[in-house]
């Protein structure tokens, strides 16, 4: 009697259908599918940059671009032909299954004014949460030549290399960046800031994607924000984590959905960040 012969694509397939059951997933096949989104989503991308893309202001002053648009189709087109029972989060689109234990988070251009203005200070970020937890994210920054990406236990990586952040503990010897910060600065934790910069022994304004990856690489220690959604940080908050960093909201919360400010850095300054920032 011979056997059977199974085709790659049938044991592929036999994966995939593994993956969909109740509460597994292969989180490397769904690394897989995030960063195929994100190769996608660039190719459109690189299609408008610098290529005068007409832009229409959303009803919270926001930009948004053809680009935007697109480029968020591209990614749902890819992951959905993976996963097409999970939930689908989307700058530019209502949401889909919200419902769903499998939550994609996307945001196709994540610094759509940086891109508006010729700047490639801008990324694609794509997330995944399970049923509220983060486990999985890809920043991809592909004018800017990086792709960070994490899995949940399994660390980060950027362009390949393993990350890991610094093991900085004392502020004078800390780099600290800050993001977007204009409701911070109109509240009383706006001294607070103020003497923990004229403490650090360098400051820097890198926001959107690029002071995440530097942190998680060990290039600096602590980032500031209060002003940001969930769309803008859930694949970061897991590249942070997954390389040894910790990440919350300025009041110590864990990142989720209604999230809207950031401390992410070392152990070390996280925890004194915290306590400065604690009213």
């Amino acid at each position: 009697m011979s056997a059977t012969k199974v085709t790659r694509a049938q044991v592929e397939l036999t994966q995939f259908e593994r993956s969909m059951t109740a509460n597994t997933l292969d989180l490397n096949l769904a690394l897989c599918a995030a960063k195929e989104a994100a190769a996608a989503a660039a190719h459109v991308i690189k299609h408008y940059y610098r290529n005068s893309a007409a832009v229409t202001i959303k009803a919270d002053q926001s930009p948004v671009t053809q680009a935007d648009v697109e480029s968020e189709l591209e990614i749902k087109r890819v992951l959905k032909s993976y996963f097409p029972e999970h939930g689908y989060y989307g700058e530019e689109s209502a949401i889909e299954r919200p419902d769903a234990d499998y939550l994609w988070l996307i945001d196709p251009i994540d610094g759509t004014k940086s891109f508006v203005r010729n700047y490639p200070i801008f990324s694609t970020q794509i997330a995944l949460m399970h049923r509220g937890e983060l486990v999985l994210g890809v920043s991809s920054a592909s004018e800017f030549g990086e792709i960070a990406s994490a899995v949940q236990g399994a660390g980060a990586e950027l362009n390949g290399a393993a990350l890991k952040v610094a093991d900085t503990d004392l502020l004078a010897q800390a780099i600290v960046s800050t993001g977007n910060i204009k409701t911070l600065s109109r509240g009383p934790r706006w001294a607070v800031l103020a003497q923990l910069l004229q403490g650090a022994n360098r400051t820097r304004g890198y926001g959107d994607f690029y002071h995440y990856h530097l942190l998680a690489q060990g290039s600096l220690d602590l980032v500031i924000e209060s002003d940001v959604n969930i769309l803008d940080i859930a694949a970061l908050a897991v590249i942070v984590r997954e390389a040894g960093g910790v990440i919350t909201d300025l009041e110590g919360r864990a990142i989720a959905l209604d999230t809207t400010s950031v401390l992410a850095g070392t152990p070390a300054m996280h925890a004194l960040g915290l306590k400065l920032f604690a009213l």
